[in-house]
């Protein structure tokens, strides 16, 4: 057994340092590398295997190992020993592996003769790049000094890794940020994007990893962590009261930034070589590596504090501040671990498409997106960590594939794809101010979704005749403070101009749930979506509701107003929504200022339970809009944004279809105008099924408005109809293949086949 002491640690760097100054490949590096190891740790063998793709494990260097199994013993991902140190991303320490849980004898090595193992994980920043294993004949556990020497020296090979020094032949050892990778994730914003990679949050390369002098390199740390603590303290004594959320995040920053063992565990670093952006970023990846395990909420939202802190610290200590240099490029994919609403506005439009590696289908970045109809993937793994600003990228926000420094093939099979997309564009335009009228003579109406100024040209453009929801919410989230009344007035009256005379029907604050406004108190509800959200909160807090709705009968100016009320799950909760509004209409007219010429007083139909109110709540609603996103997760009792469940429940399920069609019989027969309002509604083939069951009115984001209109001026809704009856009528659980079937079958008939998105 070797006992190494701190210096002897160094040593083991500085030799390190040496190997990898060298004027040789990256193999001959490797292979020195391995060497130096197991002289050090006085180990019969040293290897270092590395993922030659996500699934698999090379041997790309050994010392006591057969040569010949380099390069040809391969391991996939929780295979052997070594393939569970990589899939834990945990140190694996046995005296005898053979015995060991899942071991794999791999005979092209010659390891039959080591008894010992001790497997350390290579790793950068949650990123697993492979695995730095030390065997010996002597049965025996290697000791907790020689556990954390090859912990460091793995974080260093982490470091040369992404530094490009062993790049040789073969996957295992190709450059690293320079091959085509492909990357799936969730759509929360459809369509396509091309152009190039432009990272939100700076990226910081620890360019050497290795220190010359500790005693320099703590002064350099101590001295770093003084100025963040410093930094966080203005932070926090910044922030307004009000700002719950915020002074909770710094104090959190507070709370790491003056911790003890957070410091303690960095300084063991540099004491035993390395410089202090390594110490930092060695921390910062365990960190990260427990975030992948953490099921606790609270956890992970306190390693993503500690992650930030760590960002901070790193870019005090190279100097690079928060702007990395780089230009933002002619065609920009925004790239972001996450983004909230005030930064994408900072943005603005020019952005060709969003990349977020977490992210959630309801999220304000969502919200923002959609209103701006860029496309959006999120849940992308990795994609941070691989991306590199200006790398050339493909979005495909109908699939949820993300194409990274794709090849010659990829690049032209995509730009095929945009190249129809842009004929059907013109095919669209050529229709946009044609009534949406089918073969049959039935019309159908199509509003756009909206939520920001920044929307209303599309009013025109996408031949919407009108605004069937403006988001009142997004002008509450992306501030710090409650907006002003006055404020408000002045934003809805730009929005009612600019809508040039069209209905534009407001919803009030829709919060609660995934939207929190950052200056409330957070109420830490078990299910936030089933919780204090929307009308409730405007009922249990009425001066916030008043507000608003001054602001809306103020910005009316004596014109006509339309208003809808968000949530409405009881017949009492509109009546007293509606009273409020009677007390704000009094004052107002007490006060001289003109009432709305006609107004319009809708609920929104999101809850199952309004379906089934009495029949007097439709004769007393002027209109109603069904929330489908809300409804649809309500009705199958499955969360939006989980995605175990999120897609397993169809919207053209018959259950779900009958649910609808009840509530279209329903205001029939009390003559109260019906629309439906969600993702659903710009889908072309759900729109045509929800027109065919009734809705005489959609509401959907602006883009969807001509693929949806096309598609219904080539049909006969009741012919649609009559396939939805005969599908129920045979037991099918959803009528989504047959309707497929039928629009196909009518594409071929008129000589014009529908986009892949409309089937």
């Amino acid at each position: 057994m070797v006992q190494l002491t701190e210096s002897e640690s160094r040593k083991l760097l500085k030799r390190l340092q040496t190997a990898l100054a060298e004027d040789s490949a990256g193999q001959a590096r490797l292979d020195r590398v391995v060497a130096l190891i197991a002289d050090s740790m006085k180990t019969e063998v040293c290897s270092i295997y590395l993922f030659r793709d996500e699934e698999t494990l090379e041997l790309c260097a050994t010392e006591g190992l057969e040569k010949a199994s380099v390069h040809q013993t391969r391991l996939r991902l929780g295979e052997g020993l070594v393939g569970r140190t990589a899939k834990a991303r945990k140190v694996i320490n046995t005296a005898d592996a053979p015995s060991e849980r899942g071991f794999r004898y791999m005979p092209e090595t010659g390891e039959e003769r080591y008894s010992s193992f001790c497997g350390v994980p290579i790793q950068r920043l949650g990123e697993s790049l492979g695995v730095l294993v030390v065997q010996s004949r002597d049965a025996r556990q290697f000791e907790e000094d020689e556990v954390y020497a090859l912990e460091v020296v793995a974080m260093v090979i982490a470091e040369m890794t992404e530094l490009g020094a062993f790049v040789g032949e073969g996957a295992a050892l190709s450059a690293r940020h320079q091959q085509q990778v492909m990357f799936r994730g969730t759509v929360a914003q459809e369509g396509t994007g091309e152009g190039q990679v432009y990272l939100h949050e700076p990226r910081v390369v620890v360019t050497n990893p290795i220190s010359d002098d500790p005693e320099k390199e703590l002064e350099r740390l101590q001295t770093a962590v003084d100025q963040l603590r410093i930094s966080v303290d203005e932070m926090l004594s910044g922030t307004k009261a009000t700002d719950k959320e915020q002074i909770k995040v710094f104090e959190a920053y507070r709370m790491f930034a003056n911790s003890r063992s957070w410091m303690r565990r960095m300084e063991a670093d540099v004491k035993n070589g390395l410089s202090a952006e390594a110490a930092v970023e060695k921390e910062q990846s365990l960190a990260r590596s427990r975030l992948g395990e953490a099921g606790d909420a609270y956890m992970i939202e306190r390693l993503h504090d500690l992650d930030d802190l760590s960002n901070r610290l790193l870019r005090i200590l190279t100097g690079q501040g928060s702007d990395t240099g780089a230009e933002m490029p002619d065609r920009p994919i925004l790239i972001a671990r996450n983004i909230g609403p005030g930064e994408l506005l900072e943005y603005g439009k020019t952005l060709r498409g969003i990349i977020l590696e977490e992210g959630s289908v309801g999220s304000h970045a969502t919200i923002v997106a959609r209103a701006w109809a860029i496309p959006l993937i999120i849940n992308v793994k990795g994609i941070t960590t691989e991306a590199l600003n200006g790398d050339r990228i493909l979005v495909d926000g109908e699939q949820g594939i993300v194409h990274l420094r794709p090849d010659e093939q990829v690049q032209a099979a995509f730009a095929d794809k945009m190249a129809m997309q842009t004929r059907a564009q013109a095919r669209y335009a050529s229709i946009r101010d044609e009534p949406t009228i089918d073969k049959g003579g039935r019309l159908v109406a199509l509003h756009m979704n909206a939520g920001l100024m920044a929307d209303l040209p599309s009013l025109e453009s996408s031949g919407a005749e009108g605004v069937g929801l403006f988001r009142t919410e997004l002008q509450f989230l992306v501030r710090n403070s409650m907006p002003k009344r006055n404020e408000l007035s002045s934003l809805y009256k730009r929005v009612l101009d600019a809508a040039k005379g069209k209905r534009v029907a407001f919803r009030t604050l829709d919060i609660g749930s995934d939207k929190v406004l950052p200056y409330m108190p957070p109420n830490d509800e078990p299910n936030p979506a089933m919780g204090w959200r929307a009308i409730r909160v405007g009922l249990d807090k009425p001066g916030v509701l008043r507000m608003q709705l001054q602001a809306l009968v103020r910005a009316a100016d004596g014109g006509p107003l339309t208003i809808m009320f968000p949530f409405i799950t009881l017949r009492s909760e509109f009546r007293e929504a509606k009273a409020e509004l009677a007390k704000v209409l009094a004052r107002e007219s007490k006060l001289g200022h003109p009432l709305p010429s006609t107004l319009e007083v809708g609920a929104m139909l999101e809850t199952p339970s309004i379906g089934f109110a009495p029949d007097s709540f439709y004769e007393e609603v002027d209109f109603i809009s069904v929330g489908g996103n809300d409804l649809k997760q309500f009705f199958y009792a499955a969360d939006r944004e989980n995605e175990r469940v999120r897609k397993r429940y169809d919207t053209l399920n018959v259950s779900f279809l009958g649910f609808l069609e009840q509530v279209v019989r329903r205001c029939d027969a009390a003559n109260t105008p019906l629309s439906f309002c969600g993702e659903d509604a710009g889908r072309p083939l759900e729109a045509v099924c929800l027109a065919a069951i009734g809705f005489p009115s959609l509401s959907m984001r602006p883009a969807s408005i001509g693929p949806v209109k096309h598609l219904i001026r080539q049909i006969d809704l009741k012919e649609v109809k009559a396939v939805i009856d005969d599908a129920r009528a045979r037991g099918e659980q959803s009528v989504r293949r047959d309707v497929s079937d039928y629009l196909v079958d009518q594409a071929r008939l008129t000589g014009m086949l529908p986009t892949t998105k409309a089937v």
